[in-house]
């Protein structure tokens, strides 16, 4: 199997280089410019993280401490800051290694493939990153801006239902069919209500709204 690797730099030569040498060496490779570009790359659960530290706005270290809640996968720092004191902060930021700039491609290689070989690391969450929202499906929980949300299991199997399902509308009867059963006793009018519920919750931590209604069809996520 492929392994994907991400590679976070905000100097698009680099990128490319980069990106190029390990597509010939057999990896799928996703970049990104900076973080915003970095944290919708994270829904591609990718093997291993190229990270540079000099981001511009939110640098390396503080995309690798927001992110490792989440995301289990080996993070290897670029960076050109050399002193031990810098190490130390990296790691601590859940770095796994670094290389120093301007280094070589047989070096980078090397390390990849020997942070590879000893990944055995719990296996990969389920997970959807939708904006400020991280949706882990495998543990069933929702997460934004380091909280986690307090839903029931109803409320997490619409968000789950309709996140999976972003940008196609759903009307009521379909929702309650598919999260409460074809035989349950009762009508779509919880829906409604559970909808509400969701809204006001995510209204506390987030900065938009993700289910949408579509006025006469019924209700949407979008991401």
């Amino acid at each position: 199997m492929t392994s994907k690797i991400l590679l976070v730099d905000d100097e698009e030569s680099i990128c490319n280089m980069v990106k190029l040498h390990l597509q010939t060496e057999g990896y799928l490779v996703y970049t990104a410019l900076d973080v915003d570009e970095a944290v919708r790359a994270l829904s591609n659960k990718p093997d291993l993280i190229l990270l540079d530290i000099n981001m511009p706005e939110v640098d390396g270290l503080e995309f690798c401490k927001r992110m490792r809640n989440y995301i289990d996968c080996p993070v290897i720092f670029l960076t050109s800051r050399v002193t031990e004191q810098d190490k130390i902060i990296g790691l601590q930021a859940g770095g796994d290694d670094y290389i120093t700039k301007p280094f070589s491609l047989a070096e980078l290689t090397a390390r990849i493939e020997a942070h590879l070989r000893r990944e055995s690391r719990v296996r990969r969450r389920d997970i959807k990153l939708c904006g400020e929202l991280f949706i882990d499906y495998a543990g069933r929980c929702v997460c934004c801006k380091e909280q986690i949300l307090p839903f029931s299991k109803k409320e997490f199997d619409i968000i789950e239902f309709l996140s999976v399902n972003a940008g196609q509308v759903f009307d009521r009867e379909r929702i309650y069919e598919k999260i409460w059963g074809y035989d349950a006793e009762g009508n779509s009018d919880i829906v409604k209500e559970h909808i509400r519920r969701i809204r006001l919750k995510l209204a506390q931590v987030a900065d938009r709204n993700y289910i949408e209604t579509v006025w006469g069809c019924g209700y949407k996520w979008v991401n």
